[in-house]
């Protein structure tokens, strides 16, 4: 009876090339095949560690079943399999899940080998971190409800929370926090662990006003937070001023009243209601 292979979940460095375990390196050059987010960036990484002739497998996020399936393929045929992302630890916020779930599901054997985590750096670095444990919530929803969801989710998440942003909607995305929970601590993490590697803090509605082109890799943290004190911040008066600021600034009723109800905690639908009651008292 054939022994069934493994599936080696590698971390890879974020940035720089030291943060590579020797068990990482040790197991990308015993595995007969590599599955990789981006073949070409884990072929770089393989020939700079001299480990040449292995045979890559792209698995990204547009990897169908089947493409999954000719990788565990190997694994029940008795070969050991390994999978790395672009930069840090797999199956977080990245392809790799799928490919984890898959494997679990044929009852193969998966073995994570621990390295860099931008999630972990961020955290320990903004001193941000508490004792109550932390919320890592990936990227956020581009826009629409969903991405009014989410923020009125971090609105009521009292313990800090960490997500991915690319740089060119940090802005956009640090505006929308501020919106909810202006005073709240925050730092913008971008290049960890390379070069210009750099942490920005302090209070959402600060980091709202830098004006700077956000570049490389971003990560964002938001500190503790205490969601129930937003009624009492954001009185009747302070509602009808964002409600004013808001549709002087061209926001729809829909989203002001999805931004208010995240800062203030009350019904989006009163919300809604006092907004289009409001245009409407302006525009006469």
């Amino acid at each position: 009876m054939t022994t069934k292979g493994s599936l080696y979940v590698v971390a890879t460095p974020i940035g720089n090339l030291g943060d590579l375990s020797r068990r990482a390196e040790d197991v990308l050059g015993r595995v007969a095949h590599v599955a990789a987010e981006d073949t070409r960036r884990t072929r770089q990484l393989l020939t700079h560690l001299g480990i040449l002739g292995k045979t890559l497998h792209r698995v990204d996020a547009h990897a169908t079943e089947a493409d999954l399936d000719r990788v565990l393929d190997h694994l029940d045929a008795g070969e050991d399999a390994a999978f790395a992302t672009d930069a840090g630890t797999p199956a977080v916020s990245d392809p790799g899940s799928a490919l984890v779930a898959r494997a679990i599901a044929r009852e193969l054997t998966v073995v994570a080998v621990p390295g860099a985590s931008a999630v972990l750096c961020a955290l320990v670095a903004s001193g941000l971190s508490s004792d109550a444990g932390f919320r890592f919530v990936g990227f956020l929803p581009r826009e629409g409800p969903p991405r009014g969801a989410a923020l009125t989710r971090l609105a009521e998440t009292a313990e800090p929370c960490v997500m991915f942003e690319s740089p060119h909607r940090t802005t956009a995305t640090l505006n929308d926090l501020a919106a909810i929970t202006p005073s709240r601590r925050a730092a913008v993490a971008r290049e960890l662990t390379k070069m210009h590697e750099e942490i920005v803090r302090g209070p959402l509605e600060e980091l709202a006003r830098d004006t700077r082109e956000w570049r490389g890799e971003i990560v964002i943290v938001l500190g503790e937070h205490a969601p129930e004190a937003r009624e009492t911040t954001v009185d009747d008066a302070e509602i009808d001023r964002r409600i004013d600021e808001g549709l002087a600034g061209g926001l729809h009723a829909k989203t002001l009243a999805e931004r208010l109800a995240a800062a203030s905690g009350r019904p989006k639908r009163e919300l809604y209601e006092r907004i289009v009651k409001r245009k409407s008292e302006r525009a006469r």
